[in-house]
């Protein structure tokens, strides 16, 4: 029902765009379609990945690997993988979503989700050259430390 509200509350600011000034807004459109066909690329393979990673594991896997009875050590398990792994959000976020409806625990999602948006090993090199070692081993401990109260808070929110 909100999905719709939003559909029909662009439309409506879509027309009055278009009754303002039918250039900006032709000018816009285009862009965005233009944003879109770079994107789709990436969300067909987000598409592709999910599917192949679905196919590959089941829900008894991944209940037992970062189920929520896999404990600290799902959660561990978790915040590893998203520390090395370098995917962007809008495709950690729907594997987030199909690993859930699949088996993942609460706790063990988010400390994926959140060390793989604030973690970074792999780009640890580009790091120091940018901001020095002190700097890029704080805020990667720091951002380590933050991921695995946010586990353990979802998991008991949740």
């Amino acid at each position: 029902m909100f999905t719709k509200i939003l559909y029909v509350v662009v439309a409506i600011c879509l027309v009055i765009s278009f009754i303002k000034d039918k250039g900006k807004t032709k000018k816009a459109l285009k862009k965005s379609l233009k944003s879109f066909e770079n994107i789709l690329p990436q969300l067909l393979t987000i598409i592709v990945i999910i599917g192949m990673l679905l196919s590959i594991l089941n829900e008894q896997t991944i209940s037992r690997f970062i189920g929520s009875n896999s404990g600290i050590l799902g959660i561990g398990m978790a915040l590893a993988i998203g520390s090395i792994t370098l995917i962007p959000g809008f495709v950690a976020f729907p594997l987030a979503a199909a690993l859930l409806n699949n088996g993942a625990g609460v706790a063990q999602i988010a400390a994926f989700i959140s060390s793989l948006m604030m973690v970074g090993f792999v780009t640890i090199p580009m790091e120091v050259k940018m901001f020095g070692v002190k700097i890029t081993v704080i805020r990667n401990m720091s951002a380590i430390i933050f991921s695995i109260i946010v586990a353990f808070a979802m998991g008991a929110i949740i």
